[in-house]
């Protein structure tokens, strides 16, 4: 059985603080707020995944009031979570994501962030798909205050707990 399930977040960007997307760090004067190291992408990843194994969401399984997440590398999450979902009998068949930012240019860390993403999944680089895009200039991520993420994934069951 395949089951699809999509992921989104949000994170403001502000001064002081490092800029990772997809467990890869990018040089840039703004980093991502957030409790742990705010990895929008990583982190709509992570829904999307939970989303299709019914499994609920990244805050139920690593809330933002717990103090030993504060500052996490957020590829632990993603470990965590295929490890998990591959417990319930689920494979990941394949994630697809955009990131929304106006800048920077995140075209040249695109092919790392697939290798590291793939990597932490446990999954082939062929099974990962990010694009990144801006917002022409409109609303918070147009205007530098923010950067999304949306993804997809799809996962197939082979034959063990639903």
């Amino acid at each position: 059985m395949m089951r699809v399930g999509i992921g989104y977040d949000v994170h403001r960007l502000v001064p002081k603080r490092k800029l990772i997307l997809g467990g890869v760090e990018i040089s840039h004067h703004l980093g991502l707020l957030g409790h742990s190291d705010a990895d929008v992408l990583t982190h709509a990843i992570i829904d999307a995944i939970l989303g299709a194994a019914a499994l609920g969401d990244i805050g139920t399984h690593f809330p933002d009031t717990d103090a030993r997440y504060e500052g996490m590398d957020s590829l632990v999450f993603l470990r965590d979570i295929a490890a998990k979902i591959r417990q319930f009998g689920y494979e990941i068949g394949n994630v697809d994501s955009t990131v929304v930012a106006q800048r920077p240019k995140l075209a040249p860390y695109i092919p790392q962030m697939r290798a590291t993403l793939a990597q932490t999944l446990g999954i082939a680089v062929g099974q990962i798909g990010i694009k990144a895009t801006t917002s022409e200039g409109l609303g918070i991520v147009g205007e530098e205050k923010a950067i999304v993420a949306q993804a997809v994934a799809c996962l197939s069951n082979k034959g063990g707990q639903t």
